[in-house]
């Protein structure tokens, strides 16, 4: 079992930046791939970025590329997400989520562990 903690999210600005952390505990963070997806009312949730194991594979959504970096501190068992040049599209609920295997990094089917999620509303 993992059990997942996220943090960071809040009001900003369009334009402005947040980090996103998500800390893991249970078992050991390096045996698990990660990712970030978001939600808003009404809509399904949403892929956003995705790292392997090790770290050395990244995914991103279009809507994203460019300005979000996902990374992971597997010492410290946490997860990040830097979100860069907000738009208010990007307001949403932000789940951290985890998965021991996975064939489609961007189906939220595939993740095992999710955390309760972090608002992040960006005001135009």
């Amino acid at each position: 079992q993992v059990q997942l903690v996220e943090s960071g999210g809040g009001l900003v600005q369009a334009g402005g930046s947040l980090r996103l952390s998500c800390v893991a505990s249970g078992r050991t963070f390096s045996s698990v791939a990660t990712a970030w997806f978001r939600q808003v009312p009404g809509k399904e949730r949403e892929f956003v970025a995705f790292m392997s194991r090790g770290g050395s594979t990244t995914y991103y959504a279009e809507s994203v590329k460019g300005r979000f970096i996902i990374s992971r501190d597997n010492a410290k068992n946490t997860g990040y997400l830097q979100m860069n040049s907000l738009k208010p599209e990007d307001t949403g609920l932000y789940y951290c989520a985890a998965a021991t295997y996975l064939t489609s990094y961007d189906q939220s089917r595939e993740y095992n562990y999710w955390g309760q999620g972090t608002q992040v509303t960006v005001s135009s």
